[in-house]
């Protein structure tokens, strides 16, 4: 494989519509959330609450944090097709069908269920999971559209659309090109809270642990084995960035019986690609990638000495946990969303270390100061995720499901 360089090919849809403009959904999906679309092939027995709520608690639950929460969550129920309910669901979490009847009737059109939105919101909140590490805003707001279906079909489609939530509208009329007006300052919405506001050593139990990478690794793992999971922690030194393709070259050396390089050996593991570098920055946008998609290399990559601090977004799977039980390996996690911001306050230098053919899937070398992250994942089989998920809790309000 080899990335085409420009971002290309796109997805383009196009369909017939009413009146005399043209008419534009622009989305920018990332891989973290356009991955967590799902389809679930069901039956009219999952028409009933005391079916429904439970089952849509689970696959909630399912999604986790690597899409970024808090989450545009959008559920379809029905559709003459699958592929119809998959689309469907990827148009409601962009809000655009909202303006839907919120009414079935005898002609079998679509229509939101606002009721069922709201007690689907409800479940959100008790999942634990909240807007990435613990808490109730797992979700910014629920959509849930109705489809006709045929009798011997039930699909339903699940997608998210992850906090960035980056798609714009646009229109071209008799008038002009006209563009949606977006907000450019997003943050004058958010309170008046920076890091160093953060407690260092609060009655709750937050404290901060610097991390010295250009220590030995066997240190850094020591250091890290003295505190539990949810631990802050602060890193500064290098790190080696490699992600998906960088990752399944490594394994085809490893499995040639080369072994690791002694970078994945030496240093902590960003799983992360840089955007294009803006003139008089050290880097563009360089935030943590899904970390789940590279699940698969790390108990082998752990039994060949590497890879033993992994620092990315989102929940990891239990094979995960039990390598690094086994193995005395870490799972750091970052704050997916936050890109370029951590490239502004917290990378330093980058450079390419190998297969530079490979674009921002190259394996990078960077040098960080007060990177914050987590620990996620610790050697001892603790998973942070395992102590904030919570079990269903049935709504005593009943939903009238046909």
């Amino acid at each position: 494989e080899q990335n085409t360089g420009n971002n290309l090919p796109a997805e383009i849809k196009i369909s017939a519509i009413e009146g005399d403009s043209y008419k534009f959904l622009f989305m920018a999906k990332g891989g973290g959330s356009a991955n967590k679309s799902y389809l679930f092939q069901e039956t009219k027995a999952l028409l009933n609450e005391k079916t429904l709520l439970p089952w849509l608690f689970e696959k909630m639950k399912s999604l986790g944090t690597a899409a970024c929460p808090p989450y545009h969550l959008a559920v379809v129920i029905g559709g003459t097709s699958a592929e119809m309910a998959v689309e469907t669901a990827k148009l409601a979490s962009a809000r655009y069908l909202d303006t839907l009847p919120t009414e079935g009737s005898i002609l079998g059109h679509g229509f939101r269920d606002v009721e069922l939105e709201a007690k689907v919101l409800e479940l959100s909140r008790q999942t634990g999971i909240g807007a990435q590490f613990g808490g109730k805003y797992f979700c910014h707001d629920v959509r849930v559209i109705r489809l006709p279906r045929h009798g011997a079909s039930c699909p339903v489609g699940m997608a998210v659309s992850c906090s960035a939530d980056r798609q714009m509208l646009g229109k071209i009329t008799k008038d002009g090109v006209f563009l949606e007006q977006l907000e450019t300052d997003p943050a004058r919405f958010l309170p008046d809270v920076e890091h160093e506001h953060l407690a260092e050593d609060g009655s709750d139990g937050d404290h901060v642990v610097r991390i010295d990478l250009t220590r030995p690794m066997d240190e850094i793992r020591a250091t890290l084995s003295q505190y539990p999971v949810k631990t802050r922690v602060m890193l500064t030194g290098p790190m080696v960035v490699a992600r998906d393709i960088a990752h399944a070259k490594l394994k085809e050396r490893l499995d040639a019986g080369h072994g690791l390089p002694q970078y994945m050996k030496d240093h902590c593991v960003y799983y992360a690609g840089p955007a294009k570098t803006p003139d008089g920055m050290a880097s563009g946008s360089f935030g943590p990638t899904t970390a789940g998609r590279m699940d698969s290399y790390v108990a082998d990559f752990q039994a060949a000495g590497g890879s033993f601090v992994m620092l990315a977004k989102g929940n990891r799977s239990k094979q995960v946990t039990d390598a690094c039980q086994r193995y005395g390996g870490f799972y750091l996690g970052s704050i997916g969303g936050p890109a370029a911001r951590l490239a502004q306050d917290c990378i330093i230098k980058v450079e390419v270390l190998e297969y530079p053919e490979l674009g921002m899937e190259a394996v990078w070398r960077i040098e960080v100061q007060d990177f914050p992250a987590f620990i996620v994942v610790d050697d001892k089989g603790n998973d942070f995720f395992d102590l904030v998920n919570k079990p269903y809790t049935p709504n005593a309000t009943p939903v009238a499901l046909s």
